[in-house]
């Protein structure tokens, strides 16, 4: 007797539930977000922008031209003294937190319960605590300078910065990291084991090999993120693009007119550099995709 695949019941059905954990690979909202920006959207937010000047025209003296001669004069300052260290704070935060992450990752999937537990409950912590705050507490934690027999160190800001963003990040690559290995079947263990593997070899040749490519996108994914979120560090007194901005239009008498050329401008190198990123990651998901 043949039943029928499907149909009606007035029973109660459950239904399966998908279960996405953290760290999953498909979790890249901020690049979908990022990437969703049609050229003809940004067309019409560059056209707002410019408006804006001209409406507050008749109410000063300072001209648009005056303001973007003055954002042309100070250019080559902003960029070279502030976005360059933008951008080294961001590569050195990713690859601290990548190592720091990589190793909290495995950590979490210890067959150790007490490194285990311990990995889990570190990565929460900095994973669920606000930037700013952790930014805050390492500024004020961290010593002024170091001192090695009779050589005095001094500790920059912008390092301590550094140190302050690694902390979330390294607990972010850590989610990615226990997602990805959780992500490989389970058939892949079994079958190392029964080549006599140990679960070093099972994971150093078997596992890690599968997850790269799957802990690619979402990695490039938090770099866009911590990239946008470095002008955090202008808080901290940190002399990068948002903070040389401010100099300049101090230097520039503080005309209300420079605040729309200037911080449209940071807008302007942040997005130009992140968007690219956001693309190829999306890309790259799409390569690398897992047919279920």
């Amino acid at each position: 007797m043949k039943y029928p695949l499907q149909g009606n019941t007035d029973l109660a059905v459950l239904k399966p539930f998908n279960y996405s954990p953290a760290g999953s690979v498909q979790d890249l909202q901020f690049s979908r977000w990022l990437a969703e920006f049609s050229p003809r959207s940004l067309l019409w937010l560059a056209l707002l922008a410019c408006l804006w000047p001209g409406i507050v025209l008749a109410q000063s003296n300072y001209t648009m031209a005056q303001a973007l001669d003055a954002l042309w004069r100070w250019l080559p300052f902003v960029v070279s003294k502030g976005f360059v260290l933008n951008l080294v704070v961001s590569f050195l935060t990713m690859l601290i937190g990548t190592i720091a992450g990589v190793i909290l990752g495995l950590g979490q999937i210890s067959p150790i319960r007490a490194v285990a537990r311990t990995s889990w409950f570190v990565t929460q912590l900095f994973r669920n605590s606000p930037w700013l705050v952790l930014l805050f507490i390492v500024m004020l934690a961290f010593p002024f300078e170091i001192t090695i027999g009779s050589t005095v160190y001094q500790i920059p800001d912008w390092l301590k910065a550094v140190f302050g963003l690694a902390l979330p990040i390294m607990a972010n690559i850590s989610e990615i990291v226990r997602g990805a290995i959780q992500s490989v079947p389970t058939g892949q263990w079994e079958a190392a084991e029964s080549l006599a593997y140990t679960r070093q070899q099972t994971l150093w040749l078997v596992i890690l090999p599968q997850c790269f490519k799957r802990m690619i996108p979402p990695w490039m994914n938090w770099y866009a993120i911590l990239t946008m979120a470095t002008p955090l560090i202008s808080l901290l007194g940190v002399e990068e693009i948002v903070t040389l901005s401010r100099q300049a239009m101090e230097a520039e008498d503080n005309h209300p007119e420079l605040l729309v050329p200037f911080f449209g401008f940071a807008l302007i190198i942040f997005f130009a550099y992140c968007y690219p990123i956001a693309r190829y990651t999306l890309r790259l998901e799409k390569r690398f995709a897992i047919i279920q």
